[in-house]
């Protein structure tokens, strides 16, 4: 069988774990945590980062830290993990969805204008398949309305954004917030984990305070204050050791896991082109202002049905091929208050959009074999 997804490991990361036991300490902020975090600091010029136990609780510490209040209003995509909005909502926030563009599951920016109202605090735009979303302009829109930005960064690990100056930034170190995954389906893994990436000073203290459980506790340790004690509002947000310790053992391959991906990645492309120029399928699309950090591959099916006849062609073969999102205008959740709405481009790839299997130790010939196969369903050899 060849799965959609596989966890692996790399490097030393059971070396750092029993390393993690053995210090005595494999409670959170430990020295893998910092070892981690120095390293996302150091290598893309973030100015602060908090490892969390995973990408949804830092969106929840990042809607804490925009102040986010019941009666607000937070544009997010439809077509997006419904961590994006739910950390938003946990807050009592009015969610108001915002539509794909046209060529990829990104936010479009000018659907952001269009909903932007008096009662608008934050935009959340999701990077997805690692693929930037329209930052440039995005950034324009929260100057001139006075908006925070989250960046959504879950899968968007070690990819950047181009300015129109040439200035290039990495995803998370653009908007006032971002948050990542570790998951084991991301490009760089720990089972669970994610981070939190703060970039302007004046929400540092406050970061860690919220982090750990609304109390000065991080002050304490490093000698600020004399006592710690409950301060604000929070919970706790930090990762065992464990987790900074396989994170840490990942990291220090990163650059070998990325170029393994792009080759992987590169190697669909350049397979399943042939599909696109016959008029089957549509294959990813990358803005001239993004770079590929092949989180994963997708196809763009013609139908609904003519995906489930593939899927199902598919795991006759013992190949497992998942789509992703539901629309979460189109979600139960949603609908229990609020009208049934379509939002046409983020409900195309919800009936479309079909992720092929992708990891990191996947082998050359499993790969021929999906695009094989792939090729069979169309007929095209």
């Amino acid at each position: 069988m060849i799965p959609f997804n596989k966890p692996f490991i790399i490097g030393k990361e059971l070396k750092y774990i029993e390393e993690a036991v053995k210090s005595g300490k494999i409670s959170g902020d430990g020295i893998f945590t910092k070892k981690c975090q120095d390293f996302f600091q150091d290598r893309y010029r973030f100015p602060k980062v908090l490892l969390t136990t995973s990408c949804t609780d830092a969106l929840e510490m990042a809607a804490i830290l925009c102040d986010v209040k019941a009666g607000d209003e937070v544009i997010v995509p439809s077509y997006t993990f419904v961590s994006s909005a739910n950390a938003f909502a946990l807050r009592g926030a009015m969610l108001v969805f915002a539509d794909s563009c046209s060529d990829n599951p990104n936010i479009d920016p000018k659907e952001i204008e269009r909903l932007i109202t008096d009662r608008t605090k934050v935009i959340v735009p999701v990077h997805y398949a690692g693929v930037a979303c329209d930052m440039e302009a995005i950034m324009k829109l929260a100057d001139k309305y006075n908006l925070f930005v989250v960046e959504d960064a879950a899968q968007a690990i070690d990819s950047y954004y181009t300015f129109s100056d040439g200035t290039k930034k990495a995803l998370g170190a653009i908007g006032h917030f971002a948050a990542f995954s570790f998951h084991e389906t991301k490009n760089i893994i720990a089972g669970e984990g994610g981070m939190l990436v703060v970039n302007d000073a004046k929400y540092f203290e406050r970061a860690e305070i919220i982090r750990e459980k609304g109390t000065n506790r991080s002050a304490f340790f490093r000698g600020e204050v004399n006592k710690y004690g409950w301060v604000d509002i929070g919970s706790s947000f930090l990762p065992s050791e464990i987790i900074s310790a396989f994170l840490y053992g990942q990291l220090e391959h990163m650059d070998e896991i990325q170029s393994k991906r792009i080759t992987i990645w590169n190697r669909y492309y350049e397979e399943l082109q042939i599909l696109t120029e016959k008029g089957y399928v549509d294959l990813p699309v990358i803005p001239d202002y993004a770079t590929n950090n092949a989180h994963m591959f997708y196809l763009i099916c013609r139908s609904c049905e003519e995906r489930t006849k593939l899927i199902e062609f598919m795991k006759e073969q013992d190949i497992h091929p998942v789509f992703h999102y539901l629309s979460l205008n189109k979600s139960e959740y949603f609908l229990k208050d609020n009208a049934k709405i379509d939002i046409l481009n983020s409900d195309h790839f919800t009936d479309r959009l079909l992720r092929l299997p992708f990891y990191y130790e996947l082998a050359y010939d499993d790969q021929e074999k999906i695009i094989e196969m792939v090729k069979k369903f169309y007929s095209v050899f």
